[in-house]
């Protein structure tokens, strides 16, 4: 029987869409601009896509930049206020009819990768993103852990940034979770700009900041020095954590391949595993992870649960 998946990436400003069929990668994207503020414009707007179809779909997967309360079921989305506090699962579910599911972007990502991916053949994948933000999404048996949502993957919140790299003082920058000295401060792509800054006085964006290191330049290597000293110990200890025997990487920054491979480098003499595989890879799933770990957990969702 032949099962089809209406698959949504949604973000603050745009929505891509794109259908899946009998567990194969989502196919054309449309994408359109998100009814951020009108949460009836914005299960209108979902809904037509829907019904425009030629046929009926048998589900609805959503990858989301936002966090499905696991207990409540309710979004915490600070950018799309239209959603923000909503059962959005219920809502759809109301006005089309047929099942929804909905994870974080990390987490799709994270089981794209698991499913079409780089983490394709290993049973425990940890996904991190190194993009506006640092985040992550694990995969256990081709299944997210974070079956009903949650927080499971998100080693970029937390104060672990080291007050120290080499000689060097790092301040515990506050971060937008509401801590201070949480990776995300650090090293995602602004906050690789904010360890330039404080290292260096300059304000350079991040992609000048890593072609400038590729080039020799002593401050942008001695900032993606610090930078790496900064994110290895914490990642070695997530990949012990986990047990993961591999971690794609996607964002921003992990475009740059040979950034990938510095953090790679830094990271598997600290792990108790020491695997003599990359350990730390690019991402393989494709332009549209969202989408793909999307089609993935709706197709999941009509298979038996493995024992």
């Amino acid at each position: 029987m032949t099962r089809s998946i209406l698959c949504f990436d949604i973000g603050g400003t745009s929505i891509r869409a794109a259908l899946a069929i009998d567990g194969q990668m989502p196919g054309a994207v449309t994408r359109f601009d998100t009814p951020a503020r009108d949460h009836a414009a914005f299960l209108d707007r979902l809904a037509s896509l829907a019904a425009a179809l030629p046929q009926r779909p048998d589900a609805i997967a959503i990858s989301l930049a936002g966090v499905v309360h696991p207990k409540t079921g309710k979004l915490i989305v600070a950018n799309i206020p239209a959603i923000h506090g909503t059962d959005l699962k219920t809502d759809l579910h109301r006005q089309i009819g047929i099942p929804v599911h909905i994870a974080n972007d990390a987490d799709c990502f994270a089981l794209a990768e698991a499913v079409f991916g780089a983490g394709k053949g290993h049973d425990i994948v940890f996904g991190v993103i190194f993009g506006t933000g640092v985040g992550g999404g694990l995969v256990s048996g081709r299944r997210l852990i974070n079956t009903a949502g949650g927080f499971a993957g998100e080693w970029g919140h937390g104060p672990v940034v080291p007050l120290m790299a080499g000689d060097t003082p790092i301040p515990h920058f506050a971060c937008g979770c509401g801590l201070s000295g949480c990776l995300d401060t650090v090293a995602g792509a602004p906050g690789l700009e904010r360890l330039h800054t404080h290292l260096h006085g300059k304000n350079d964006t991040a992609r000048a900041i890593l072609s400038d290191w590729q080039a020799g330049e002593t401050g942008p290597a001695r900032t993606v020095e610090v930078f790496l000293q900064l994110v290895a110990g914490p990642l070695a200890m997530a990949v012990n954590l986990t047990g993961a025997t591999i971690v794609p990487t996607g964002g921003g920054l992990a475009r740059n391949h040979a950034l990938v491979a510095a953090i790679d480098e830094a990271v598997r003499p600290l792990t108790l595993s020491k695997p003599a595989h990359p350990l730390i890879v690019p991402a393989a799933s494709g332009e549209e992870p969202g989408l793909a770990g999307a089609a993935a957990i709706g197709f999941q969702a009509f298979l038996p649960k493995e024992r």
